[in-house]
């Protein structure tokens, strides 16, 4: 399962950790986890592409996106990305949980 864990201060997503594997299907074939991964490498890209307002760590296990700036445009992007991931969570309970603190 792909755990999404969200950090937030005051409405504002200061963190978001990325985990696991859906177990939808083989490696490689994964609906799920293709959707997931360009979900967030579209929305990573796209934050960077106009500055530098956050820190992205993949250590192969969890991915940590950490927001160094709030801005329209990354607070922006960060909550189109959660609210496509919510969609994917929606119709794949048993592949994606996603939790959230400090709201």
């Amino acid at each position: 399962m792909i755990k999404v864990n969200i950090s937030k201060n005051k409405q504002e997503i200061e963190q978001i950790k990325i985990s696991g594997h859906a177990g939808y299907a083989d490696y490689g074939h994964d609906i799920v986890c293709s959707a997931v991964s360009s979900i967030i490498t579209t929305s990573v890209n796209g934050i960077l592409s106009f500055k530098k307002t956050i820190q992205v760590i993949d250590d192969l296990k969890i991915l940590t996106i950490t927001v160094l700036e709030h801005d329209k445009i990354t607070d922006t992007l960060l909550k189109n990305m959660l609210n496509l991931l919510k969609e994917i969570e929606k119709q794949y309970k048993k592949n994606i949980t996603i939790r959230t603190e400090g709201e």
